[in-house]
């Protein structure tokens, strides 16, 4: 059996898994509840079977969590208004109207994950938001490199063509 130190596993990945769940969310209070399912989604694998990437394996729980909370999200929010949360915090290095801009694209860009199928979501996140390789996403996913490949040249057109049209005028097209 694998023993593993995770207090040392958290102190050591557990900004990653933040960063990786807020960067999808953009909520504090939902990457809090992906940041803490990560961990025990991770623990309870680790009992049933060997861990042979822990990052990876990190990676790939905060991704496949956040993205359920993304569709969660975007399936409540067409039958109740979503509350804007107009907080804003000025930053130093661009202008008001560029952080806005950059805050709507990434908005955009959940709502639209939140529309792909779920192998499709989670390799393009992998790649993208965790900076993971075809191979290691194979690796990680128990698929073949060609086929990580495939399904993410699927989510870009995907994603291209949502926020072409729009996530409201593309509901029915996934």
């Amino acid at each position: 059996m694998q023993v593993i130190d995770w207090q040392r596993v958290v102190d050591k990945y557990g900004q990653m898994v933040w960063r990786n769940s807020y960067r999808l969310l953009g909520n504090h209070s939902d990457a809090a509840d992906c940041f803490s399912q990560t961990f025990i989604s991770a623990l309870e694998i680790s009992q049933r079977k060997y861990i042979r990437n822990i990052s990876a394996l990190l990676a790939r729980l905060a991704t496949t969590r956040a993205i359920d909370l993304l569709r969660q999200r975007y399936r409540h929010a067409r039958f109740h208004e979503e509350a804007v949360d107009l907080v804003f915090v000025p930053s130093s290095d661009s202008v008001p109207l560029e952080q806005i801009q950059a805050q709507d694209l990434a908005g955009q860009l959940r709502k639209a994950l939140g529309q792909l199928p779920p192998q499709e979501a989670e390799v393009f996140c992998l790649r993208y938001i965790n900076d993971m390789s075809y191979r290691q996403i194979a690796a990680e996913l128990d698929i073949k490199t060609n086929t990580a490949g495939v399904l993410l040249h699927r989510a870009r057109v995907k994603l291209r063509n949502i926020l072409e049209i729009g996530p409201d005028r593309n509901e029915g097209a996934t």
